[in-house]
């Protein structure tokens, strides 16, 4: 793919197809989670996608998104790029706006879930160690929540399968 200029901008409802095209794939190989229309539409003030213009119009190549779980912590969520896109910084531009999305919220912590260990070391994450941004009471806290993504960042039992060989990742902000 020659990519022209990438363009970073909020997810619109009018994006959800797109960005299950973009996701699906990644879910068929178990790299990320396959989620109902209704997730993302519910979420999609959390999205951020990025779109390029080969002279017939805009395209979505990438989408990634910033999810708050708690005043300090954050977590990005189904980060992807269109399998032409991979390699030419999508990715790299996606995490960054996310991060800036962060800052402007005064959240001190990103955490990632993932299998692409050296994608985000490139981008300053570094591995996990147990929860080691929690306080007790924030992580009783957090227990409440019945967002899976929540379970998994307190690597809770019941999602286990679906965690099985990622690692957790954290940049501090």
């Amino acid at each position: 793919m020659i990519m022209t200029q990438l363009l970073v901008r909020a997810a619109t409802v009018k994006d959800v197809p797109a960005i299950q095209e973009l996701v699906r794939p990644l879910a068929l190989d178990g790299i990320l989670l396959d989620k109902e229309a209704v997730t993302y539409f519910e979420a999609i003030q959390e999205f951020l996608v990025a779109e390029v213009d080969r002279g017939t119009g805009p395209e979505l190549v990438g989408c990634g998104a910033l999810h708050v779980m708690w005043e300090n912590i954050a977590e990005i969520r189904t980060l992807a790029a269109a399998p032409d896109a991979r390699g030419l910084g999508v990715g790299h531009q996606l995490v960054a706006a996310l991060l800036d999305r962060a800052r402007r919220l005064m959240v001190s912590s990103v955490f990632c879930l993932t299998f692409e260990v050296d994608f985000f070391r490139r981008q300053g994450f570094r591995t996990m160690e147990n929860q080691e941004q929690l306080d007790p009471e924030t992580y009783m806290e957090l227990l409440r929540s019945r967002d899976e993504g929540v379970a998994e960042f307190l690597d809770l039992a019941r999602v286990k399968p679906n965690t099985l060989g990622n690692t957790r990742m954290i940049i501090d902000l």
